[in-house]
Parts: C-alpha cells; sequence; structure tokens
C-alpha cells in the first residue's frame, strides 16, 4: 500500500515509487538520484517532527515534513 515518506516511522525503510511536486522540487530530487526504485530509510525526527533525516545511497539528508509528504514509498521494513 503506497504512502508517503512523511508517514513512515523512524528507523524504517522504504523504496520511493513516485514523486509529486513542482517541477523544479521534482528535478531536484531526481538529480541527487532519489528516484523510483531508490531505497530511503528514516534516520532521525526533529523533536517537533519537522524536519526528518533520511538516508539515500549511503548519504544523509534533511528534508521538510511538507516535501517528504509529496514523496510517494511503498514496502516499509525496520532496520536495526
Amino acid at each position: 500500500m503506497p504512502r508517503s515518506l512523511a508517514e513512515i516511522p523512524l528507523g524504517h525503510a522504504v523504496k520511493v515509487a513516485r514523486v509529486d511536486g513542482t517541477r523544479a522540487f521534482r528535478r531536484r530530487l531526481l538529480e541527487m538520484g532519489l528516484i523510483p526504485g531508490t531505497e530511503i530509510r528514516v534516520i532521525t525526527i526533529a523533536p517537533l517532527g519537522d524536519p526528518l533525516r533520511i538516508e539515500v545511497r549511503g548519504g544523509q539528508w534533511s528534508i521538510r515534513r511538507n516535501e517528504a509528504a509529496q514523496i510517494t514509498v511503498e514496502g516499509t521494513k525496520a532496520t536495526p
């Protein structure tokens, strides 16, 4: 069942299904390597819930919750 990245609990890994949003936003993420099929892991959620820190292709990114809501993901699994 597809969900947004903003809904994924801390410590879970998912795969990108689709990136929505403005053309500039989608292009920026695609250029950075966030393409469908890429695995993402939620590492940290800030105390007030925004931003999220995620791991993508061995690097760490911070992303706002409203931006994460535009990334559709699938297949959650807990990681140690």
